[in-house]
């Protein structure tokens, strides 16, 4: 339990949910899965945001683990980080499955 009563598991599951929060990070989340990786101007020519509005939501993704990125001056390349993918997934499951039985 963390201070103010949540588990670990609890509040790594709501980061991981705001972060899922936007449909730009869905839909970045979706290019990733489809490559092994992508270059921020890449992504800028596809998605229908601003570079900084981009650079936002990919460090919102960053920060709770799901992407990484490997900065390759001029610009970044962004990987779904699988660790922290599979954990989402498998906590998520697990969320579903256990709202399911009541």
């Amino acid at each position: 339990m963390t201070k103010d009563g949540l588990t670990k598991e609890q509040e790594q599951l709501a980061r991981f949910a705001k972060a899922l929060g936007h449909p730009i990070r869905i839909a970045i989340l979706q290019m990733l899965t489809k490559q092994t990786c992508c270059y921020h101007g890449d992504m800028s020519e596809i998605l229908p945001v601003a570079k900084s509005t981009l650079s936002q939501h990919l460090k919102e993704l960053k920060d709770a683990g799901l992407i990484q990125g490997t900065i390759t001056p001029p610009t970044v390349l962004y990987c779904i980080n699988q660790e922290n993918w599979e954990l989402a997934k498998k906590m998520f499951g697990s969320l579903f499955v256990e709202l399911m039985k009541k």
